[in-house]
């Protein structure tokens, strides 16, 4: 009893210093209260939080620049509240958070501490040994000794849901991308929806139970007056058709058009971006007569500069279109993958993963496109939060579906498992939950912010 009283606590300390205040805070090692800072990385136009498994030094930074299918409209559409401006992260994030984040996840999140060694130790449980009790619905006993390890750190949830609720509550937060995107949505919505008492209050608001044939879905917890949203958009611009002499139709993708229901998530709360793994394709990756401008198809064109141009029609979109008094843009980065001996369509495999990366030599490149990206954000009048988890999820080759991607196999995949591995998405729970973490803690310092800009007015 004594223990639990402590834990609460630690928890409601921890809590309202992280509300409360933006600077040196307590942090728990080895049972021994140190403190501890976070060093300040500027950079123009951008303040970034510096970051040892990040892809370039940032995990949160915020620039500071004045599919054919038919979604239905959010039940909170017509009815949504302002959030205030979004501004500047702020000089400083709670150590507590990047030390811990850090520790417990190269499992999918992370900021401060440079020894890999460190989180591999909390997270070498949590590989495909436990995988197949998530796709059964379960939790791996390696997912939950390490929450609980994390726990013991700081006394409580990194992630706490019940208070993420009660900041969005009334509120839309809508995820647009791809199918890394649905993983971080889905991650999400199972954190939020354990966090309510009554589970019959949570539900898709359309009635859908497959998520993985609508172009959109919108999960409502009716307590709060919220929904928790995701559209389909794997490329952020419009999958497009178009008709040579002959009377072929081939498919293009509109480089200058937004993708075509942005109008139903625009003046929504909060807007979580991403794009990156349908680039990687075949058809978009030799870019011959697929990329299209106007009623111009090019017969050839670099991936990097066709992807250049639609983050540049994203980045008009959002300044023409979102008002950042009333909506916080993020976009989060690039999801490695970890296929070995060929690719997601030739038979690469993850299986064999059990351990994370420990050795920064076995790291891949860091990916151009989001060199592309964040160069493209700081000519932006729009506010955009940016979770950069590339080089953090590059840890994680353990941490992938892999066999275990679905529970019913066709003919041919059950004669050749092997051949069928899913190394680009994320078990459930881990590394996605992790982005939700950074995400809570986004919204924290936003909601710290703008209380800030309250009181001085």
């Amino acid at each position: 009893k004594d223990d639990q009283n402590t834990q609460k606590l630690n928890k409601t300390q921890f809590t309202t210093e992280i509300t409360d205040k933006v600077g040196n805070f307590k942090q728990k090692e080895d049972q021994n209260i140190q403190s501890s800072n976070l060093d300040q990385v500027s950079e123009v136009n951008n303040v970034t939080v510096t970051s040892a498994v990040s892809g370039n030094n940032s995990i949160l930074h915020e620039t500071d620049q004045s599919s054919k299918l038919s979604p239905q409209k959010s039940p909170l559409q017509e009815n949504n509240s302002s959030i205030g401006n979004s501004t500047q992260l702020g000089s400083k994030i709670k150590p507590q958070i990047t030390q811990i984040l850090s520790n417990s996840t190269k499992n999918g999140g992370g900021v401060g501490v440079k020894s890999s060694d460190l989180a591999a130790s909390l997270s070498k449980n949590q590989g495909n040994n436990r995988v197949n009790d998530t796709v059964l619905g379960g939790v791996g006993a390696g997912a939950k000794k390490q929450e609980n390890e994390v726990k013991n750190l700081v006394g409580c949830d990194l992630l706490d849901g019940g208070k993420m609720l009660e900041l969005l509550r009334g509120k839309r937060l809508v995820f647009v991308g791809d199918s890394l995107n649905r993983n971080m949505w889905e991650s999400l919505v199972c954190i939020l929806k354990n966090s309510v008492r009554d589970k019959k209050k949570v539900y898709e608001a359309f009635g859908h139970h497959n998520f993985r044939t609508e172009a959109s879905y919108s999960f409502l917890f009716e307590d709060y007056n919220s929904t928790v949203e995701f559209f389909v958009s794997p490329f952020l611009v419009q999958q497009w058709e178009v008709t040579d002499k002959n009377g072929t139709t081939k498919e293009t993708l509109r480089l200058d058009l937004m993708v075509s229901d942005a109008d139903q998530f625009k003046s929504a709360d909060y807007i979580i971006f991403n794009t990156g793994h349908w680039w990687t394709h075949d058809k978009t990756s030799k870019g011959e007569d697929y990329y299209q401008e106007g009623s111009h198809v090019y017969k050839q064109l670099d991936v990097t500069e066709a992807f250049r141009r639609a983050i540049t029609t994203w980045g008009r979109w959002i300044d023409a279109n979102v008002n950042p008094q009333r909506t916080h843009v993020l976009f989060r980065g690039y999801s490695a993958s970890h296929f070995s001996g060929g690719q997601w369509n030739s038979g690469g495999q993850c299986d064999s993963e059990t351990d994370p990366i420990r050795n920064d030599t076995y790291l891949t490149e860091y990916p151009p496109k989001m060199k592309v990206f964040e160069s493209e954000i700081k000519g932006m009048k729009t506010p955009v939060s940016y979770l950069n988890v590339t080089k953090l999820t590059d840890y994680r080759k353990d941490g992938h579906p892999s066999v275990y991607r679905k529970l019913h196999l066709s003919d041919d995949e059950k004669q050749s498992p092997l051949k069928y591995q899913d190394c680009s998405h994320w078990c459930l729970p881990g590394v996605p939950d992790s982005w939700n973490e950074l995400l809570y803690a986004e919204l924290l310092r936003k909601q710290y912010k703008d209380q800030q800009h309250k009181n001085q007015t």
